[in-house]
């Protein structure tokens, strides 16, 4: 038996020996497996999307085997369901890059491939390599953010080939650059999938790359990368399926001159989905401009348009979801508005969108109530704010905005007549009212951005510039209620499909037959058939509708009855199962979807009635006057005739295939791994219906079996005879086939693995590159020789050149030595001269300052001497006025005692005197002395109190000297010193109080 090393080095040598020896080993394996070898169990669960799960064997014990699936589950096989397990291939087991280097080739073998690098967060795969009939890339939408998108990882993928590389977004975006410079042709990326699958990412990716590897960093480049801000928020909103959903397609048409720098660019936008506005699934959201606005604008902005929070308005809460977890409403304000700035939107302009962004808002917050007219069921507008504030903001009469919304008016026969409209339908007039300014609105931005963005240059020749489109349209969608939206959409992925199955199934294998190729034809998936059904044959679904929708009596129902009775026996045609349903399907290349029709026809006139438009005439608001301007201009009867929805998306689609046509392609095949939108999860049946409908195991098998690379003869032999010596040019050749033979021979050898065709070579990948490797070789070789005799050449003249100087340095180096000996020469003579002429000096100095010293010593004797004897006389005055001043302070108190004293004793000898006329003498002279010693001591305790107040008065003074003193002796800043002596101004806070006051004489 062969182990497993045996395996690989077989696979390497030959797949096909590998393959036969699998299939004989299938059988006889199972009684030899080992724990640690990988196989795979088929579970037989009989799922439609289920596959082969890989598994690893744990244990092999009585004859039962033991395996451990990629799920972690445990299966215990007997050996009665041995045929449930086969080994599996050395390639399917770590993985691989590229998956048509997958050894099995199946549907299970790519989904554990793409299961083994999603765990790892390797979320890209290449699926065929390079091949110049469109390279195709797998993603895996990660739903996490990775670092794998830096300017560092933008410079590792510029100017690599695909295959050089891991797989990456960055090398497609690469390749496609590459090309378009290589081949002078217009490219066009084409990425597809389903809703939150991550397209919308991978289109600003491939944005980002080529801005930056364009080498201008102009104006223009980063106005290009600014208009995704404004798209998203205006076209992009959560859904149960994906946080930031694209609600209509885009193509960005980049356009570079021919130096490979970004010139200009052009947005075209398809169907966006109108009715969202108005409402939105359980835990959905409107637009995110809504939201971003609310919480952006300040409250002065908010208080203008009567705004409050988004749980205030039933347009923004429809879905009860006012909050998206990971996306930040107010910075994408932020981001909003400088976006906007970039792409040149004045002031006045953002404000005006604000404006019917509000109204929008309060037109939803309308009331109605129901009302009887002439036995006529009628309604009318509950009077509110919000109704004043959407008059308001359209610049129109509340009374005109009432009617418009609560009547309709008919003209018949030369007469006008108002009809009273019931709630339901003055709901959806309110509702077609709101849809028409908001898709009229998205119009106008998208044009605005391309006024900014796109520069039509012609009077440049087209083969001087070249372009680069990406499309990033909504994705397959099949919800519990589909519409008229569904419908569309659906169709626009039938053309994508179309496309995608045209250039790598049909044009490749139409061109091996035409050039005579031999190699084995590859049955696939083809979607012809339903896309001639609903859009290509006649009477197809759309032209019925188109038709019905015409009518001026078209209903739904007749519209449905039509398509029964034409597509009833089409097998890609669903029937109602009874005559009440009013639904119908279409098997599509994703799957069958089920259409509600009701409110089809509504959907694909998309006409607005007269009131409104005459509204919108009598508004004095330019900016709403100018988005509806086609609508104003157009009168009633030219309306009805104008073009419906669906006319309208399919012309466009026809004209983007047409565009998409001419360019060269790669497409990103964008996988959603999981319906809850976590990271690591891997739905398997999920995954696998995504791969089977999107034909990716036929894209594979045909680009295994086929020759990605092909060349015209005059191109190989133009590109490749740099590799054999004396090959001429293409136009100077007679039998082109045969040079292009024996070039090939030369560096590929003979051998069956590339073929040559009638007029193209064509070739494998490993071939392509082999040959890039030899002819940057042999072209390096070429330009080393070159460079060799360039530099000899510049060499001779550098040295002659050197020589001539050398000689010249030399001369002045001479020179400037003997000027350098001579000035040193020179300055130490004057130094000796100056020492000389100092010491004299310094002798004549000391003499003068000796005799100085001695006079300055007599006058300061001198001065010192008349000082003391000042300062002693002065001494001498303050003791004498000192001792003057205490003298006649002690006089006076003690003549003010003596008077004191005196006075009492007057009074007491008239008390005395006064008594004894009442008592007794001695009576009388004892209370009067009684009395004036009562006097004396209180005199004492006045005389007391006195001294003690003058003993305080000393202390507080000596105090405040002291102060005074020690304030003198701190140090004091200028601003301190200018308070002091200048206190009586008043501070400076006062200054400038008074400076500020008016004169009297104006007050």
């Amino acid at each position: 038996m062969y182990k497993r090393r045996e395996y690989v080095e077989l696979y390497e040598k030959d797949l096909a020996k590998w393959a036969l020896l699998r299939n004989v080993n299938t059988v006889v394996k199972h009684s030899t497996l080992l724990p640690g070898d990988y196989v795979w169990l088929d579970l037989k669960s009989g799922g439609e999307f289920e596959v082969s799960v890989g598994a690893v064997v744990k244990l092999c014990d009585s004859g039962q085997i033991q395996v451990l699936d990629d799920e972690g589950n445990e299966h215990w096989i007997s050996p009665q369901n041995a045929t449930n397990i086969k080994p599996m291939h050395p390639t399917s087991i770590h993985g691989v890059e590229d998956m048509i280097r997958l050894g099995d080739l199946n549907e299970a073998g790519i989904l554990r491939n793409l299961l083994i690098r999603y765990t790892e967060k390797l979320i890209y795969t290449n699926c065929g390599g390079r091949t110049y009939t469109g390279s195709i890339l797998v993603a895996v939408n990660p739903y996490q953010l990775l670092p794998i998108y830096t300017a560092d990882q933008i410079r590792l993928y510029t100017n690599k080939k695909i295959g050089e590389m891991p797989p990456h977004i960055f090398a497609i975006a690469d390749n496609c650059y590459f090309n378009m410079q290589r081949n002078n042709r217009d490219q066009c990326c084409i990425i597809s999938g389903e809703s939150g699958a991550g397209k919308t990412e991978s289109t600003k990716l491939i944005l980002q790359f080529l801005a930056a590897i364009s080498g201008q960093h102009s104006w223009i480049e980063q106005q290009v990368l600014e208009a995704n801000p404004i798209l998203e928020a205006f076209g992009n909103a959560k859904t149960i399926r994906n946080d930031n959903s694209s609600r209509f397609g885009k193509y960005i048409d980049i356009h570079f001159n021919k130096r490979g720098a970004i010139e200009g660019a052009k947005i075209e936008q398809y169907l966006l989905e109108k009715s969202r506005v108005c409402r939105q699934a359980h835990d959905e959201r409107n637009y995110h401009v809504f939201y971003c606005m609310l919480k952006g604008m300040t409250p002065e902005e908010k208080k203008r348009l009567g705004l409050s929070r988004a749980s205030d308005y039933t347009y923004l809460t429809m879905g009860t979801c006012t909050v998206c977890d990971g996306r930040d409403d107010l910075k994408e304000y932020s981001n909003i508005r400088s976006a906007m700035k970039v792409l040149m939107f004045t002031d006045k302009e953002n404000w005006e969108i604000y404006k019917l962004l509000a109204t929008i808002l309060h037109m939803g917050n309308l009331r109605y109530e129901a009302r009887t007219y002439d036995n006529l069921d009628a309604c009318e507008v509950v009077r509110s704010p919000h109704l004043t504030t959407t008059a308001t903001l359209l610049e129109v009469d509340g009374k005109d905005l009432m009617n418009c919304l609560t009547s309709r008016t008919l003209i018949t026969r030369g007469e006008t007549v108002s009809t009273p409209l019931s709630m339901e339908q003055a709901l959806d007039v309110r509702d077609a009212f709101v849809k028409g300014i908001y898709g009229r609105l998205f119009v106008w931005i998208v044009e605005k951005i391309n006024a900014a963005i796109y520069k039509p240059t012609s009077s440049q020749p087209k083969a001087l510039r070249r372009s680069i489109g990406l499309l990033d349209i909504f994705g397959f969608e099949n919800f519990t209620v589909n519409s008229f939206e569904q419908l569309c959409i659906n169709f626009a992925n039938e053309n994508l499909q179309q496309f995608f199955v045209r250039h790598v199934f049909k044009l490749e294998q139409e061109e091996y037959n035409l050039e005579n190729i031999n190699w084995q034809h590859i049955e696939f998936t083809d979607n012809q058939d339903a896309l001639d059904m609903i859009a290509i044959k006649p009477m197809n679904i759309i032209s019925l509708i188109d038709e019905e929708s015409r009518f001026p009596r078209g209903t739904d129902t007749t519209m449905l009855n039509k398509l029964n009775f034409q597509h009833k026996l089409n097998t890609y045609y669903i029937p109602p199962k009874n005559n009440h349903e009013t639904q119908f399907g279409i098997q599509h290349f994703a799957g069958v979807v089920y259409y509600e029709t009701r409110g089809f026809l509504e959907k694909n006139r998309d006409t607005l009635y007269g009131d409104i438009i005459q509204l919108v005439h009598s508004s004095k608001n330019k900016f709403i006057k100018q988005i509806f301007q086609a609508d104003v201009a157009m009168g009633a009867e030219t309306r009805k005739r104008s073009p419906t929805l669906s006319s309208q998306f399919k012309r466009s689609l026809e004209l983007l295939m047409r565009t998409l046509s001419v360019c060269q392609p790669f497409f990103v095949r964008c996988i959603k791994p999981n319906e809850h939108k976590k990271p690591m999860l891997f739905d398997r049946e999920l995954c696998v219906r995504q791969l089977r409908y999107s034909g990716m195991m036929e894209t594979i098998r045909i680009r295994r079996a086929g020759y990605p690379i092909r060349y015209t003869f005059v191109e190989f032999v133009d590109r490749y005879r740099v590799l054999m010596p004396g090959v001429k040019p293409a136009y100077k050749q007679e039998d082109l086939r045969g040079t292009c033979q024996r070039i090939a021979e030369a560096v590929l050898g003979r051998d069956d693995d590339w073929q040559m065709g009638k007029t193209k070579i064509f070739l494998k990948d490993h071939h392509d590159m082999l040959l890039e490797i030899e002819r940057d070789k042999a072209i390096t070789d070429k330009v080393i020789l070159i460079q060799k005799v360039v530099r000899g050449f510049k060499d001779r003249s550098n040295f002659l050149k050197m020589k001539k100087s050398a000689v010249l340095i030399q001369k002045t180096w001479r020179g400037y030595q003997c000027r350098k000996n001579y000035g040193a020469m020179r300055a130490g003579f004057s130094r000796l001269q100056a020492l000389v002429r100092s010491r004299k000096l310094c002798a004549s100095y000391h003499v003068a300052r000796q005799r100085i010293t001695g006079f300055q010593g007599r006058c300061r004797g001198f001065l010192v001497r008349r000082a003391f004897r000042h300062r002693l006389w002065a001494v001498i005055t303050i003791q004498a006025h000192t001792r003057g001043m205490i003298a006649r302070r002690l006089y006076r108190r003690l003549q003010g005692e003596y008077r004191r004293r005196l006075e009492a004793e007057k009074m007491r000898l008239a008390e005395e005197t006064k008594l004894r006329n009442q008592m007794s003498a001695k009576r009388a002279k004892a209370e009067a002395e009684r009395k004036h010693q009562e006097r004396l001591a209180q005199l004492a305790t006045e005389d007391a109190e006195r001294e003690k107040k003058e003993k305080q008065e000393a202390r507080r003074k000596k105090e405040m000297v002291e102060q005074m003193e020690k304030a003198r002796l701190e140090p004091v800043n200028d601003s301190d010193m200018v308070d002091k002596m200048f206190g009586f101004l008043g501070t400076t806070a006062s200054f400038r109080d008074r400076r500020d006051r008016p004169p009297l004489a104006s007050r």
